[in-house]
């Protein structure tokens, strides 16, 4: 399995600039205007080196009474300039756009992936982690797509081909200046090895940053509510710190490597200078040559300079691609078939044969040990007992969420294994413990369900589920945005938002977990009797602790410490003096006494 969070040593094997090779399949699609901005790129690295020639004849032809002469040399290098202007904007245009469209679509792959993993993925990163890689990595990798290895390209073709120019100028000057490349080598190779693990340690720390801040502030009414902010302050300050820590250390080292390379490379440009002087003196090159020649060191220095720059931009890309590759990569626990069973519209038949399973969080702890389960299509069964006694994980696995480690689930008599998950859940209507309202308004959410329902539609789910009276009191009625996870709603409210939302979807099978625990006991028993009416030629299962919500329940299963210990009705079980018998004496004898 790919893990997300792998040891060091698995980490150093991949610390190369080789790791860039991933992205090709995302700038295939558009080899075209990679290989424009190549020609572009060429045309430009071509044009700078023509560039000196032209200064060398303006610079000899001081030493001439032909005005005319002197005149075409300052025109053809204003020429010269002019086309140099037009092909690094056109290159600029061309790699800019190329890195914006690889980078979205990039983005775009790596949400796609993440969106449909199950929830064990989630429980080895954290969301907010997920969510630095899509923007700061992609970021980072937008520069580096964007400018650095085109200005990198453009800075190697220079440099082959100043040497080759400079060679033609003057041989011996060339010599001299070859003499100094081991020099200037050698330190970006060493530095360069540093440098990548600094990079990788710097983008871990800031995706750790990210992941603390995203949880603190999905969090911040608990956070404040418990008085937590200065803990929670220095929290995000520690990771942060040591986010900057990290960056420090990068920058120092390639600031190194940086000034070891230019003093190096401007210490040889200085010394062939000096003997370039002394062979205009002797008559040997004339002052033109050996301005050409200089322009063409310093150009050919700069590249080396530049390089080693983008060398530490790239380690930083091949970091980031590294990790983005990962989540690209990484194995989903739940696997799709290969060749799937078709599926239509269930009728609702929901069958678990000897079912065993244990959370990859927990997996000494059986969540649910040889269960064996059978719904007819349109039976309403309820599923009660104790916290933690599996209740909830019975719509976790129907839903596919996880696989069970032994045992098999089917829908209508087919394993759900073998259906792609996006179909069987299309029969599927959930109201969740902790309802899920998005950043949008309250029509959006309820439509969320079915997004191809009509407001007529949306409407009368809301009437259904007992919300329509609230929702048309807020400031634009429907069309009211509610605020990130519906901050400005109460909890019973989005309880209702949600059992409208399932309520809207109209689907065979019914799962409600804890659904009506958030409201008051007006509401529920509005909502009660909508889930009744709702429930009516639909396999429903409910998941309560409140046993008044399931007393009319074709069925109820107790559950304790991952096993079914009874089952029947309510008065049947009542009967039996066991595990529900004690939790009715307790619910409705405390609620006798609070009255």
């Amino acid at each position: 399995m790919a893990q997300i969070q792998g040891g060091e040593a698995e980490r150093e094997k991949s610390k190369r600039i080789g790791a860039l090779k991933a992205l090709w399949p995302f700038v295939k699609p558009y080899s075209h205007l990679m290989f424009a901005a190549l020609a572009a790129l060429t045309v430009t690295a071509a044009v700078s080196l023509v560039l000196p020639m032209a200064v060398r004849r303006v610079v000899d032809g001081f030493g001439t009474d032909q005005a005319a002469l002197l005149d075409e040399y300052f025109g053809a290098a204003l020429g010269v300039a002019a086309l140099l202007a037009v092909g690094t904007g056109l290159r600029y245009y061309l790699v800019t756009r190329l890195g914006e469209r690889v980078v979205a679509d990039i983005r775009k792959a790596v949400f796609d992936r993440t969106i449909g993993m199950s929830p064990a993925f989630f429980e080895r990163i954290m969301t907010g982690e997920v969510l630095s890689r899509i923007t700061t990595d992609t970021t980072l990798l937008l520069s580096v797509i964007g400018s650095s290895v085109s200005v990198a390209l453009r800075n190697v073709l220079i440099f082959v081909g100043g040497l080759i120019l400079m060679l033609l100028t003057s041989a011996k000057l060339t010599a001299m200046v070859l003499l100094v490349v081991p020099a200037v080598i050698v330190p970006i190779i060493v530095l360069g090895r540093r440098l990548r693990v600094l990079s990788r340690e710097n983008q871990d720390q800031i995706a750790a940053s990210s992941g603390n801040a995203s949880e603190a502030l999905l969090s911040v009414q608990t956070v404040q509510a418990f008085t937590h902010e200065t803990p929670s302050r220095r929290n995000f300050a520690d990771f942060t710190e040591a986010a900057f820590v990290a960056a420090r250390k990068r920058i120092g080292t390639r600031a190194i490597m940086t000034v070891i390379v230019i003093f190096l490379t401007f210490s040889g440009i200085v010394g062939v200078l000096w003997v370039g002087a002394r062979d205009v003196r002797a008559d040997v090159m004339t002052a033109g040559e050996l301005v050409q020649f200089l322009i063409y060191a310093i150009m050919v220095a700069g590249g080396v300079a530049a390089l080693s720059e983008i060398w530490g931009e790239l380690q930083r890309a091949a970091g980031a691609t590294e990790r983005l590759v990962e989540l690209l990569t990484a194995d989903d626990t739940v696997i799709e078939p290969d060749a799937p069973q078709p599926v239509g519209r269930l009728t609702g038949e929901v069958t678990f044969e000897d079912v065993t399973f244990h959370y990859p969080a927990r997996p000494s702890i059986a969540a649910l040990d040889g269960v064996s389960l059978h719904v007819k299509p349109g039976e309403t069964v309820a599923l009660v007992g104790p916290s933690g006694a599996g209740k909830t994980t019975i719509i976790q696995l129907l839903l596919r969420f996880y696989d069970p480690d032994a045992g098999q689930i089917c829908l209508d008599g087919t394993p759900i294994q073998t259906m792609l998950r996006q179909d069987f859940r299309q029969s599927i209507a959930l109201v969740p413990q902790d309802p899920v309202i998005f950043a949008a308004s309250a029509r959006e959410n309820i439509r969320f369900g079915r997004p191809d329902a009509t407001d007529a539609e949306v409407e009368q789910a809301a009437i259904a589920a007992a919300a329509h009276a609230f929702l048309t009191a807020l400031p634009d009625g429907y069309d009211t945005y509610v605020g990130e996870r519906g901050v400005m709603l109460s909890g019973g409210q989005k309880q209702r938002i949600a059992i409208a939302r399932a309520i809207l979807r109209d689907a065979p099978i019914l799962l409600l977990d804890e659904a009506t625990s958030a409201l008051d006991a007006e509401s529920e028993a509005a909502v009660q009797q909508a889930v009744e009416s709702l429930s009516e030629g639909r396999t429903t299962l409910v998941v309560a602790h409140r046993l008044a919500t399931v007393k009319k329940a074709d069925r109820i299963i107790v559950f304790d410490q991952g096993r079914i210990v009874a089952e029947g009705t309510h008065d049947a079980l009542v009967a039996q003096e066991g595990l529900y018998a004690r939790l009715a004496r307790l619910q409705f004898t405390a609620g006798l006494a609070a009255e």
